[in-house]
């Protein structure tokens, strides 16, 4: 018997469906997986099948085969293992194809009309024992059901609140394979998450307002200017300064200076961190604006995105928020010249034989650069050891094109101990 169920995946940030069928037919027992699995996709089997036997249900020894559609698309994950196991028990008449009976509910408590297992998307990993573990991208699916039109989308609880943001009480959560089966047989009303993750970022702003503020920093005035005009207009910043002069404490009090995020921008910025994983849990609608500091060892993968199925990198973490790199010059070559293209477009795309990717990267860019190797050129208490040749070659180790994209060059002096100690407060990041 054939079954059809619906799922999604990933591919960079943006989700597609996936059209899961299942045939249950006579030949040796076997079990296969089509359509460009990878690894984890063709482990799903394993999964599948115990979490199936130990839930308590029967699978008669057949000729199994899954195919994913569109089947020209590499499929990675865990995400299809939910949807395999309700393809292959409605395959084997254990789920019924017919329209959810009255004893469940609708979808929602608020009593719309009832749906078929055709009209929902199934996403989630299972456990060998069948509990649902929750999967990455789950907001971008949300987002890619409400927009074809979808009744429902069942998801683990642990992606219930995330997937909410985008279709509200159309989100079924549950925690095991028999709580799903149960609710396709009509014999249980599966729960809505809740509202969590519909408010504005201003809450989350200002607990983090609170964290770090300006007025901890003491002197610099002029390059707090420098950093307010940066904020307002969204300008690139470098700062040159000596080790301790506070170039790094500045710039991570950047973010509590920004506006909060809108709704849109919250969710653009939710989708990048969900598809990447990065996402914490508890967490369905990040609410304050990203900060990223990558080490300067990071590779241009780490930094720009990559792989077979590309993830965002850095640049795009950094979306609608502040990308921070110390110690420039010490970044790779390549790291800083692939810059180029999103600080000029406010996105990147990423070419690979499976296709192209294209991650929004529009954030505000702040470095920090000692001005000589040992990094007390100009310091008026320590004495520069380097010569005039290393100074001139550590700074050309920042190409042209890329300080033109630099909008602000600040220097940052070191400040004395006779200033931090008398002088007063600045004012704080709300003003």
């Amino acid at each position: 018997m054939l079954a059809k169920v619906k799922s999604c995946a990933l591919f960079g940030i943006e989700a597609y469906l996936v059209e899961v069928e299942v045939d249950v037919g006579r030949g040796l027992p076997s079990f296969s997986t089509v359509g460009l699995p990878d690894a984890a996709v063709r482990e799903s089997r394993e999964r599948v099948l115990s979490a199936i036997r130990n839930s308590g249900f029967e699978l008669p020894p057949r000729k199994i085969v899954v195919n994913l559609a569109p089947a020209d698309t590499r499929k990675e994950g865990a995400g299809f293992d939910l949807a395999v196991a309700v393809a292959l028990l409605k395959a084997t008449g254990q789920v019924p194809a017919t329209n959810v009976s009255s004893t469940s509910g609708d979808f929602s408590t608020s009593g719309r009309s009832s749906c078929t297992v055709d009209d929902c998307v199934f996403v989630g990993e299972l456990s060998l024992d069948g509990r649902l573990r929750p999967v990455r991208g789950v907001l971008s699916m949300a987002l890619l059901a409400r927009e074809l039109g979808l009744k429902g989308m069942v998801v683990p609880s642990g992606n219930g609140e995330e997937a909410s943001v985008a279709l509200g009480d159309k989100v079924l959560v549950a925690d095991a394979l028999t709580d799903v089966v149960r609710f396709l047989r009509g014999e249980l009303r599966l729960a809505t998450p809740g509202a969590a993750g519909h408010g504005t970022a201003s809450g989350s702003s200002k607990r983090t307002r609170l964290c770090v503020d300006f007025s901890e920093v003491r002197g610099q005035q002029h390059v707090k200017r420098a950093l307010e005009v940066a904020a307002a207009g969204n300008h690139n910043v470098i700062m040159i300064g000596p080790p301790g002069s506070g170039k790094t404490m500045l710039a991570r009090r950047i973010p509590s200076i920004l506006p909060p995020l809108t709704i849109d921008e919250a969710i653009e910025t939710t989708k990048i961190y969900s598809s990447a994983g990065k996402l914490r849990h508890g967490v369905a609608l990040l609410s304050s604006r990203p900060f990223r500091s990558p080490h300067h060892t990071v590779s241009i993968a780490g930094a720009i995105g990559g792989g077979k199925c590309p993830r965002p990198g850095e640049v795009s973490l950094a979306h609608n928020g502040v990308l921070f790199l110390d110690e420039l010059p010490e970044f790779r070559h390549d790291v800083l010249e692939a810059l180029r293209q999103p600080l000029e477009e406010a996105g990147l795309t990423i070419s690979r034989a499976g296709g192209t990717v294209t991650f929004p990267a529009r954030f505000m860019l702040i470095a920090a650069s000692n001005p000589c190797p040992c990094g007390y050129f100009t310091d008026g208490v320590k004495e520069c050891t380097c010569t005039p040749v290393q100074i001139r070659n550590y700074i050309a180790r920042l190409s042209g094109p890329l300080l033109d994209r630099i909008d602000i060059h600040v220097f940052a002096p070191r400040v004395s101990f006779r200033e931090m100690s008398h002088c007063e407060p600045g004012e704080n990041s709300p003003a």
